[in-house]
């Protein structure tokens, strides 16, 4: 009976493409409560970063995220290890080093057998060995979806802490994953996506952006981020914002996961991927030739457990590219972009 039970079925929303809109959490957010100043609060909620970083006043810092969602894939040993690798990638987009998890349950337990729940955390318990840290305890509730996730506390020396919002002119621009697993996600949903197809995309999700740590000891990365729910478009022009500066995407340069121009054509996206066009469309500037439709749908489309974005100064990329030969990135060594001046628009769009 529960190699029967499809997950996704139980859920109104997938993976990262959960995540609210960003012009809705920018109303959540809003508060009047000033709260007092701590000079040992190196990031926080001042910033649109990937987590929150605590001077321990030794030189090293401490990592604290949160990271929960609902099935993005069927299998619920899968669903478990796709949630677990993307929650951990928030310690690694900081260039840290995870050393514990929390588990975050929800479960509709008059609904779903606790047998698949026991599934789920043993995907998320796998995910945590393979990172080389305990899944230490956690939290559960009875809820009308499944949700799963993780708390993760990381650690890294200061001089190795990467922020999204230190991006300077000139910087080139890389990511270390291909494009486009919430189109992919949605045609599993349809049950349109192909079976080849399926196999890459859990793989894809399910990886550990382990390479984080070793791009923290570059001092030539000046910022960096993952890709997850706004998608490439929302979290770079978070960067270029955080920044100060303007962004350039290489459209023809992107890694395009294979099968998506497919779904694509046949107009297969999230719901989220409409939401996030709304809250940046007005931000952005397409040069003559981009295929405008095409990447309305590839650039706002949410990933989940997505690349890491990097900004380098260019002089440096030498030490990028043999951290990306040791981890098997050698197709991702082509720039997809450049960080410039401010400009009218905070993101252009060009063919190459």
């Amino acid at each position: 009976m529960n190699d029967s039970v499809k997950l996704t079925q139980y859920s109104h929303g997938a993976g990262c493409g959960c995540k609210i809109a960003p012009k809705v959490l920018d109303e959540i957010l809003k508060s009047n409560i000033s709260l007092p100043e701590n000079d040992k609060l190196l990031v926080g909620n001042q910033s649109k970063d990937d987590a929150a970083v605590y001077d321990l006043g030794n030189g090293t810092a401490l990592i604290s995220t949160t990271d929960f969602f609902m099935p993005i894939v069927d299998d619920a040993f899968d669903f478990g290890r796709i949630a677990a690798a993307n929650s951990i990638s928030d310690v690694y987009a900081m260039g840290g080093k995870p050393l514990m998890a929390i588990a975050i349950l929800g479960w509709p337990v008059e609904k779903l057998p606790v047998e698949v729940a026991q599934k789920v955390i043993e995907g998320g318990r796998t995910i945590c060995v393979e990172a080389g840290i305990p899944l230490a305890g956690g939290h559960s509730i009875d809820s009308q979806e499944p949700i799963f996730g993780l708390a993760v506390t990381g650690i890294v020396p200061i001089e190795n802490l990467k922020k999204n919002n230190e991006a300077k002119e000139g910087d080139l621009l890389f990511l270390t994953k291909p494009l486009g697993v919430g189109i992919l996600s949605t045609a599993m949903k349809r049950g349109l996506l192909k079976e080849e197809h399926l196999t890459m995309m859990i793989d894809q999700m399910a990886t550990l952006n382990k390479i984080g740590e070793e791009l923290g000891k570059i001092k030539g990365v000046h910022a960096m981020t993952d890709i997850t729910g706004f998608g490439l478009l929302g979290h770079l022009i978070e960067m270029a914002e955080g920044s100060g500066v303007g962004a350039e995407i290489y459209y023809d340069k992107l890694s395009i996961a294979p099968g998506v121009k497919e779904y694509i054509s046949q107009r297969i996206f999230p719901d989220a991927t409409t939401r996030n066009w709304n809250a940046y469309s007005e931000k952005v500037k397409f040069e003559k030739g981009v295929n405008v439709m095409e990447s309305f749908t590839l650039l706002p489309d949410p990933q989940t457990n997505g690349g890491l974005l990097i900004a380098i100064d260019e002089r440096e990329t030498e030490k990028l590219f043999s951290i990306f030969k040791n981890y098997n990135l050698d197709d991702y060594i082509t720039p997809i972009g450049r960080i410039v001046g401010k400009q009218e628009k905070l993101v252009e769009i060009k063919k190459e």
